[in-house]
């Protein structure tokens, strides 16, 4: 490099070193740092522990948990939600909800929250499910629960496999989907078709507000948090069970990346599980949740 090069190196350095001292004594700098003049876009709630998950990179669970407590957050009503969390990838929830939590068998989730919405019938009870609790050892609760209307939200995670014990075929596997139980592929004719859910106990007369969300993209995200959000302010109206289903990945047990496997969702997991509102509320429903002065979310 030459010398004239290595000056205007150095000419360039001290102008540019120049005018950062310029910017940081003028009063733009104060501006930009001055906090009154913004406002806090994202932070997180205080209803979720600051502690690491044990969740698998791009997993689902992690931010449906975030959702949750959001929820319960901007309701106001962290002092008077219990969560019940069984057997499962979610079976330690109760270590990042600050929020009275409850453990239950495999596949008894909805039992217990029963009991305990019966016992405190003025608190709000949620239970946090995958696909191998409550659509396989536990899909004689749910059922008997939604057809008794009990007054409770079930969240229940979709993700087609059984992610806790290595990806073996679940009730909602898709047709022709490779497991550690299907390597060659669900065959429907051999194991039967996946279980729509949602579409199931939305014809129980117990069941008040059904939905199917996503959290794979932006968009999807609020929806969901939006369905959590109605669901736990419906049970002010006794009038049933919400049930929000969330399509959620598995990158480690699909064999993808966490992008690969949001895109799955959209290629492939909504074919079979549409996403949006299977039940909803009727009109008076919502008149009267709205004459106790709550505001519908959406």
């Amino acid at each position: 490099m030459s010398a004239e090069e290595l000056t205007l190196i150095e000419k360039t350095d001290k102008n540019i070193s120049e005018e950062a001292d310029a910017l940081t004594n003028s009063d733009a700098a104060v501006n930009i740092c001055d906090a009154d003049e913004y406002s806090v876009v994202y932070e997180r709630p205080h209803t979720l522990l600051d502690v690491n998950m044990h969740y698998c990179p791009g997993c689902a669970h992690s931010l449906v948990h975030k959702l949750i407590m959001e929820a319960v957050e901007e309701l106001g009503i962290q002092e008077d939600t219990i969560g019940v969390a069984p057997v499962g990838c979610a079976v330690f929830a109760y270590d990042y909800m600050n929020v009275d939590m409850q453990e239950a068998a495999h596949g008894r989730a909805t039992a217990v929250a029963t009991g305990i919405k019966r016992l405190l019938p003025d608190k709000y009870v949620f239970t946090y499910q995958g696909d191998g609790d409550l659509a396989a050892i536990g899909i004689a609760e749910t059922i008997h629960t939604i057809n008794r209307g009990e007054n409770i939200l079930i969240v229940f995670i979709n993700n087609a496999v059984y992610g806790m014990t290595s990806g073996q075929m679940a009730p909602t596997t898709l047709a022709g989907m490779k497991t550690t139980t299907s390597p060659f592929g669900r065959d429907t004719s051999v194991y039967g078709y996946p279980i729509k859910v949602s579409e199931l106990i939305s014809q129980l007369p117990g069941s008040f507000y059904v939905t199917r969300q996503a959290v794979n993209k932006n968009t999807a995200v609020r929806k969901t948090k939006k369905a959590i959000l109605n669901a736990l302010n419906y049970q002010k109206l006794n009038k049933g069970t919400c049930f929000v289903e969330i399509i959620g990945n598995c990158p480690s047990n699909w064999k993808m990346t966490p992008l690969e496997s949001n895109d799955f969702i959209d290629e492939h997991m909504v074919k079979t599980f549409p996403l949006g509102d299977v039940k909803l509320p009727g009109a008076e429903d919502l008149k009267q949740l709205n004459q106790t002065g709550d505001k519908q979310p959406c």
